[in-house]
């Protein structure tokens, strides 16, 4: 018997949560290293009132890689609908909450990892507090995660930063150095994934291990920020924020049900494109796309996908690897 495999996954929200589901079926090590720039929502709110890092897409994680039973893991995402709370997780409260009675994030991690029963490890990219700021072409700046999520930026970049620098959590740099895979994605390019490629010292250590490193491809554009870009677009720019090359890059082969391309192309929003080349070795092209659509509350305060990838399948496809 070989030993165990281990697998870390890099990003942030739900995107990290379906990879981490679909892997936690199978007999493997994993890891979850989250950004730590998302500001928007109950998050976003918990970080100006309390001064709290975010814990909204490491909540995600943790319920991801739970033990626990259903209830529970209902009760870390359950959002209160009315009064003073209103749009907050209760996950989200817990781990701030946790945060200010030890003292930090990362035991607050620590301890709610522990009442998950947790299989795996849930890993801040970094443990300062930082906000994504970018310089845009035309002489504009744009602060915070949220703010550059609801922006059109597209071709207006010139510079995207983590204030201040980050300095690279050591459980993060550790996870990578042990890693036999490490995958990246999928997920809002500029809000879930490039963030935690901006920590110092974390895309240097991606691209010096010797682990097979994979990238998933979005399924969806999103308006005016990825418009019109195919999966080798996606390839590419992820690639320059890292500063290495992926080995693997995993993409959907199969259209959407023509009732969701139409909803989202009215938000201007389309499938992602694979473009035949020559040397298209490295691109595993497959039917990724889940066949259950999410059920989203009416009054949901947040805006949520309704084309996603199936987990299994990835799951099956990463381990294959």
């Amino acid at each position: 018997m070989g030993k165990e495999k281990f697998i870390v996954v890099i990003g942030g929200g739900t995107g990290t949560f379906t990879v981490l589901s679909g892997l936690k079926k199978h007999p493997v090590r994993l890891s979850a290293i989250v950004t730590m720039a998302d500001d928007g929502g109950s998050t976003g709110v918990l970080r100006d009132e309390l001064g709290v890092l975010p814990p909204g897409d490491v909540r995600q994680c943790l319920v991801a890689l739970s033990r626990s039973d259903m209830l529970m893991r209902k009760l870390m995402n359950y959002r209160f609908q009315n009064g003073r709370l209103k749009g907050h997780a209760f996950g989200n409260l817990l781990l701030s909450a946790l945060e200010k009675v030890t003292g930090s994030f990362e035991k607050a991690v620590e301890k709610a990892s522990e009442i998950l029963l947790l299989e795996g490890k849930v890993i801040p990219a970094t443990l300062d507090k930082v906000r994504l700021v970018m310089r845009l072409k035309d002489g504009g700046t744009i602060s915070g995660e949220h703010v550059v999520d609801e922006t059109p930026i597209q071709n207006n970049i010139q510079r995207i930063s983590l204030k201040p620098n980050a300095k690279v959590n050591p459980l993060a740099l550790q996870a990578v150095r042990e890693a036999d895979l490490i995958v990246v994605g999928p997920g809002s390019f500029y809000s879930s994934l490039v963030p935690n490629l901006l920590v110092g010292g974390l895309s240097q250590a991606i691209c010096k291990s010797r682990a097979k490193k994979v990238y998933i491809c979005s399924l969806m554009t999103k308006k005016g920020h990825t418009d019109g870009w195919s999966v080798q677009d996606y390839t590419r720019e992820i690639e320059k924020y890292l500063g290495c090359a992926f080995d693997y890059i995993i993409y959907n082969s199969r259209r959407p049900e023509p009732h969701l391309l139409k909803k989202y192309a009215r938000k201007g929003e389309r499938p992602v494109e694979f473009r035949e080349e020559p040397s298209a070795l490295r691109y595993i092209g497959r039917s990724v796309i889940s066949k259950k659509i999410p059920m989203l509350p009416q009054k949901d305060p947040i805006k949520r996908t309704s084309i996603r990838h199936d987990s299994g399948i990835l799951g099956k496809i990463l381990l294959s690897l």
